[in-house]
């Protein structure tokens, strides 16, 4: 009985760490959609897409960001390099696009 759930038990841990990793790619791919946005909305304001993605996203993950303005608006596209919890495994990057109007106020006044 006990060499029964021996044999098994590569299958269960392999089974787990294929949770875990779908796990970390659903969650690289929430990250870069929130980089987009917060790249795209610090690119409207004039200011780093790439440090507001930056910011964006957790310390442990990496993220790459370009922005491309485009007449009243700004686009910008997140890349987070997924991680590998199993070894061999490789799933590339997760890319995801934001797009903002451009913030356009009177330097003046301060109104729009």
């Amino acid at each position: 009985m006990a060499i029964e759930y021996l044999g098994f038990l590569p299958i269960l841990i392999l089974v787990a760490l294929a949770g875990v990793q779908i796990g970390l790619i659903a969650y690289a791919g929430q990250q870069a959609g929130t980089a987009a946005r917060a790249g795209a909305r610090s690119a409207s304001l004039g200011e780093s897409a790439q440090e507001g993605c930056t910011q964006a996203v957790s310390d442990w993950l990496s993220v790459d960001c370009h922005s491309a303005p485009g007449g009243d608006e700004v686009t910008v596209t997140a890349v987070v390099e997924i991680p590998n919890f199993v070894p061999g495994w490789d799933f590339g990057d997760a890319t995801k696009t934001a797009t903002m109007p451009l913030d356009h106020t009177d330097e003046e006044s301060g109104q729009p």
